[in-house]
């Protein structure tokens, strides 16, 4: 009894261990600091693991080292179950997420054995192997009771494993090294597996089932002193780009034998307690359940309209916490009703062993959330967007009709989707089918896929080489903006999916289609997985000759390079060229994607563009705001910063809740510009400010402080539309809608 009342305190470090699993999958403080989210996820955090290992090596391992096959098979035969259980439970939501599309069997084999077949799983198969490694190990190291040669060999494992992991950026500098380990990484992604980080740490854990006497103050003192030599590693580790992953360190070895030796020590201290048998049972169920809580929060985020849960990290990771730990309280009770009931015939369940993940998600399931429906005015804040779903659906099935089926829409959610809100577009468009999307940030792309946005993601801008994990990390696609990049794309080490960009007469980005030789290379490189290859027509807006010459010119580069690079036998996945202006003039042109930008949120560019299909595109958006105050302004009296405008006679004005600050061209000031207020026209009057405008309302009866301004969108009789205002404003709708603030609402309606 006394012997059990020792392991206290282990079993109440389980529990934290799967917090900091939890925390690894959720990023706290993302919010706040990339350096503490970092402490947190990827110093503090790569100790459950370890600590996971050595329990399993403490009480298994321990007791078949040298022998003893039964009892190490029959472990692993529990984890397998267990494995196999919780494959069954996440493969509708990997399939949904698209997980094992195009999966080969060797792709197969590889995520079973190695990988894990989702991306939490991977513990489950390291504890398999790992254990049967020590096992062997033991049969063939074991002799006269000493365990120093079986350390010594899974030392060079994990040394081995260290060079894969945080110090693969000295390895690869090594040729020979480079060609070793990029074989193995064609058999696993990662070396924090069964093979290389697990033997060591059960081993560990046998050692700790040995009594030995370590003074408290040493342990501390061992404990601190060597977690401050792994944070600093950690950090030189990032700051110097050495990482491929970062599971493993150098000084993680010591902190695990001082942390655990401590834990038991203090757990000796506790005798009079009463163990806490379930939380080992409570833990395991927090860690299985805890991505599908990710899912559950998001989708609670949006139903209950508060998405704060979702969009601030350290509220998003407690009520993911949170919530996995209620859940697996319920069912780890469940599970003892069930066990102790008489009809079951069968002994109770002992707790599952302790899986625990390091590694990122490379992808967010979809939350199957209802976005916010409108509200009625009263219930909306200061200014607000609305969006229209039917007008965007009837944009997606017209732009539809005039490709060909073969030809897929890759919207553009850029810049928020140009103003509209790109998760919310986002999403419903997923829910018209929509599978492929493209951005202009790998920050944007990791932000869709950290809310449940599926399919394909491409980059379309510049990614800076210390943001290549993130391609990874959410599998998005990245621009080749030209040969040199495209290099260091693959010196980064890992398989990235690209889509080469073709400098045709643009000259923005893109290697140059004469460069065949060179684009031909891309495709050779060994890390990149080329899905497509794309141009953009730089005046396919205009049906000039001089515009439509220029435009065949750019068609002649890109298909002469297509069939430069057929000769050289490369033939390219994807192609897509059309983006919105080339939908509707040049159709038959399209390839594989077409990358709809301002045409799917229901205008042009210009006001004679969008009057050109007027009818055809429906604008998705509607820019409102709340009056504030209704006055009176006397005749002689100014209004607004400056003076710029005085009152001929007596008027009244009123001022609406939204100013520069929130996208409201500060050029519309001093009757530039004009709202819409009860079906009529309100002129802005003076400078519009940072946060509000003043109006005048003369003539307009009825206006009182709560009333709606129309800025874009119609009211009554009369519309203004963003092209208006772009037109009033000297510029481009493109640039009025991406330039609406954060701070707007958006709502679906």
């Amino acid at each position: 009894m006394r012997e059990k009342q020792r392991y206290d305190s282990l079993d109440r470090f389980r529990i934290l261990a799967a917090a900091l699993v939890v925390a690894i999958h959720t990023s706290p403080f993302t919010s706040y600091s990339a350096d503490a989210d970092f402490f947190l996820t990827r110093v503090l955090g790569r100790i459950a693991v370890p600590f996971f290992f050595m329990v399993t090596g403490q009480f298994v391992v321990s007791k078949f080292l040298g022998g003893g096959f039964a009892i190490a098979l029959r472990y692993v035969k529990k984890i397998a179950l267990l494995y196999g259980a919780a494959i069954l439970l996440y493969l509708p939501v990997g399939i949904y997420a698209g997980h094992y599309k195009g999966l080969g069997i060797a792709d197969g084999l590889k995520l079973l054995i190695f990988d894990g077949t989702f991306y939490h799983l991977w513990y489950f198969p390291a504890c398999i192997l790992g254990v049967l490694l020590v096992y062997a190990m033991g049969l063939l190291l074991y002799k006269n009771q000493d365990i120093r040669p079986i350390i010594a060999a899974a030392g060079l494992l994990y040394a081995f494993g260290l060079l894969g992991d945080s110090y693969y950026g000295l390895a690869a500098q090594v040729p020979v090294l480079r060609v070793i380990y990029e074989a193995f990484f064609t058999v696993f992604s990662y070396t924090r597996n069964g093979i290389f980080m697990a033997p060591i740490f059960l081993l560990l854990g046998v050692v700790a089932s040995k009594k030995r006497e370590i003074g408290i103050r040493i342990l501390w003192a061992g404990l601190l002193i060597s977690f401050l030599a792994m944070t600093e590693e950690a950090f030189l580790l990032r700051h110097f780009e050495l990482q491929r992953h970062d599971s493993m360190y150098i000084f993680l070895i010591p902190v695990m034998f001082f942390l655990y030796q401590l834990l038991l020590a203090t757990g000796a201290r506790t005798k009079n307690k009463r163990r806490l048998r379930h939380l080992g049972t409570i833990s395991t169920w927090i860690y299985i359940l805890h991505p599908a809580m990710i899912v559950v929060v998001r989708g609670a985020a949006k139903a209950v309209h508060l998405p704060v849960l979702a969009e601030n990290s350290l509220i998003h990771y407690l009520a993911v916490l949170i919530g996995s730990a209620i859940a697996a309280t319920v069912l780890a009770a469940a599970g003892q009703l069930l066990a102790a009931a008489p009809k079951a015939g069968t002994k109770p369940r002992k707790s599952a062993p302790h899986p625990a993940s390091a590694a990122p998600p490379s992808q967010r399931v979809k939350a199957s959330a209802k976005p916010r429906k409108s509200a009625p005015p009263f219930q909306c804040g200061r200014a607000w967007i609305e969006i229209d779903h039917k007008a965007l659906q009837h944009n997606v099935s017209m732009l539809r009709s005039m490709l060909p089926p073969s030809c897929k829409l890759m919207p553009a959610v850029k810049a928020d989707a140009y103003g509209h809100g790109a998760l919310l577009l986002s999403d419903e468009l997923q829910k018209m089918g929509v599978s492929a999307f493209c951005v202009a940030s790998v920050q944007e792309g990791a932000t869709l896929r950290r809310h449940g946005i599926d399919g394909e993601i491409l980059i379309l801008g510049y990614t800076h080489p210390q943001e290549f994990p993130l391609l990874c990390q959410y599998q998005l696609a990245q621009t080749v903006i030209d040969y040199s990049y495209a290099k260091q794309l693959n010196n980064y080490g890992a398989s990235i999916h690209v889509h080469i960009g073709v400098d045709t007469g643009m000259h923005r980005i893109g290697e140059r289609s004469e460069n065949a030789g060179q684009i031909a290379a891309i495709f050779a490189m060994e890390h990149l997985m080329v899905d497509g290859m794309f141009t953009h027509l730089c005046t396919s807006d205009t049906q000039s000759p001089r515009g439509q010459a220029y435009t065949d010119a750019q068609v002649n580069a890109f298909f002469q390079l297509l069939s430069d690079l057929k000769k050289r036998g490369i033939t390219c996945p994807k192609i897509h060229m059309l983006a919105s202006y080339g939908i509707f003039n040049y159709p038959q042109l399209a390839g594989d994607y077409a990358r709809v930008g301002i045409a799917l949120y229901g205008v042009l560019s210009t006001a004679a563009d969008t009057r050109q299909w007027q009818g055809k595109l429906q604008p998705v958006l509607s820019l409102k705001a709340r009056i504030a105050t209704v006055k009176t302004l006397y005749a002689g009296e100014s209004a607004g910063y400056g003076i710029q405008f005085t009152a001929g006679s007596d008027m009244q004005i009123a001022t609406i809740a939204i100013g520069y600050a929130d996208g409201l061209p500060r050029a519309l000031s001093c009757g530039a510009g004009s709202v819409l207020i009860k079906g009529h026209r309100a002129p802005i009057i003076g400078r519009i400010c940072m946060d509000q405008a003043i109006v005048d309302i003369s003539g307009i009866e009825g206006v009182q402080a709560g009333d709606t301004a129309v800025i874009i969108g119609r009211s009554g009789t009369l519309e203004i539309s963003a092209c208006d205002l772009a037109q009033q404003a000297g510029t481009i709708s493109n640039e009025i809608l991406s330039r609406l603030g954060a701070r707007l609402e958006r709502i679906l309606v």
